[in-house]
């Protein structure tokens, strides 16, 4: 790992030309939404998805934005609840668009402007704060389908 990376407890998921950056306490969900949006696009409620990675993400700023890439023992492992680890296609690397932030203290149902960015490493970035017990899948198709999200 070079000086300028650090390593993330997150997953990454690459919609479309950008990834979401999934982050979340231990047990919030972050791999079930990451199998969701890979599942989204099977399904072609979103046009493209593919891991960049589960369980730790490593991150770099670059030239103004935030790359994500698959710890390399981890590169194209999923955990499936239930079913273990599993392999599935992946990015080796993704710029980062946006980071959905599940079981987000802050979460409202009329967040604050403010509430929307978050900063890592340096580069803004929009968030997405999803509360506790809020089924994310829907919560984030929705997001990634107004004016303001990355895909």
């Amino acid at each position: 790992m070079s000086p300028a990376q650090s390593t993330i407890h997150a997953s990454a998921v690459l919609v479309g030309a950008h990834a979401l950056l999934i982050q979340g306490p231990s047990g919030s969900g972050k791999s079930r939404l990451a199998l969701a949006l890979l599942q989204a696009a099977q399904s072609g409620e979103l046009s493209f998805s593919r891991l960049v990675a589960d369980d730790r993400v490593l991150t770099e700023a670059a030239h103004g934005r935030l790359l994500a890439r698959p710890a390399p023992k981890l590169a194209g492992l999923i955990e499936v609840r239930g079913l273990g680890i599993r392999q599935v296609p992946y990015e080796p690397v993704a710029v980062i668009g946006a980071v959905v932030e599940l079981d987000a203290a802050d979460a409202r149902r009329l967040p604050e402007p403010s509430s929307g960015r978050i900063e890592i490493a340096g580069i803004k970035l929009s968030r997405l704060a999803v509360a506790a017990g809020i089924e994310p899948l829907r919560f984030v198709l929705a997001y990634l389908k107004t004016d303001d999200a990355i895909a």
